[in-house]
């Protein structure tokens, strides 16, 4: 249905429709609210959250049933039998729907989206079981993300990994701030983005990596270098108190305010709200004047 979702949506498919294209996001919508009510009133579980194809459920902190990956197991034969019978009752159809037990997750976060006490949609971070032992995994967050810098990607594995297990996180945090300032992360405070078509058929837009490709241009020719920069070449760079700059041909200081700001706060602004604590709090170069 996914698939269908996509061809069905777009003008350039023969069988175009926005009413059947949003009939399957309402329909699967309405499947998945209608699993979570019943996970909730049958087995009395919280479900924290649906997406367009799964739940998440809760089976809380004093849980001391069964082996939870054997429940999850149980609870999905019984949802699908569920499923059954209620396409059966209303549709008079057999039930080509399945719902499976993925993932048992130990440790589990979703960071709320900006101004609303709703979790994040896709977004999450959590310690999920494997053959192996445990794996601490993220979905749609900063360090699976190709615009995010190394230090960000760095700073947020190490920060969850902290916070999950129990071990001291808020000196970790205040040092990796620190190192920044210090210039000694340089290195990894580099943007690397590619360009989606030739340099010189971007004319409306100029974003970042745009710039710095410009400038890496200018200079390669001022050396006589071959410069033409195409589809697909990958562009690193910094921001410094100039604007973008190449890395071949950086010629400013690193803005470091500029990452503490945009790279090293949003990720730890995802986990400090649930910690009760806030970003300037733990990281500020001066003392709170109402402290």
């Amino acid at each position: 249905m996914n698939a269908c979702y996509g061809v069905l949506g777009s003008r350039v498919c023969r069988f175009f429709d926005q009413r059947l294209s949003a009939a399957i996001t309402l329909r699967g919508h309405q499947l998945l609210t209608e699993t979570a009510a019943y996970i909730e009133s049958e087995f009395c579980h919280v479900v924290i959250y649906g997406d367009t194809d799964s739940v998440f459920v809760w089976l809380g902190d004093e849980w001391s049933g069964e082996e939870p990956s054997d429940y999850g197991e149980q609870l999905a034969v019984k949802i699908n039998a569920w499923l059954t019978q209620e396409l059966k009752h209303r549709y008079a159809v057999d039930s080509a729907l399945e719902i499976q037990f993925e993932s048992e997750f130990s440790r589990f976060l979703m960071p709320r989206m900006r101004h609303s006490e709703k979790g994040s949609k896709k977004r999450y971070a959590g310690v999920k079981k494997t053959c192996d032992g445990e794996e601490l995994v993220f979905k749609g967050l900063e360090s699976v993300r190709s615009d995010w810098t190394p230090l960000a990607k760095n700073i947020q594995y190490e920060l969850y990994n902290r916070v999950f297990n129990g071990q001291p996180w808020q000196a970790y945090l205040q040092e990796q701030v620190a190192r920044v300032y210090n210039g000694e992360v340089d290195e990894q405070l580099l943007y690397q983005r590619r360009l989606r078509r030739p340099l010189d058929e971007y004319q409306v837009s100029n974003p970042p990596h745009v710039k710095a490709a410009r400038k890496l241009k200018d200079y390669l020719v001022s050396r006589e270098l071959p410069s033409a920069l195409e589809r697909g070449d990958s562009i690193e760079y910094w921001i410094t108190v100039n604007g973008p700059e190449p890395r071949a041909a950086r010629r400013s200081l690193i803005d470091y305010q500029h990452y503490i700001d945009k790279q090293v706060r949003p990720v730890a602004d995802t986990l400090l709200p649930f910690l009760g604590t806030e970003f300037e709090h733990l990281v500020t170069r001066q003392g709170d004047l109402f402290n």
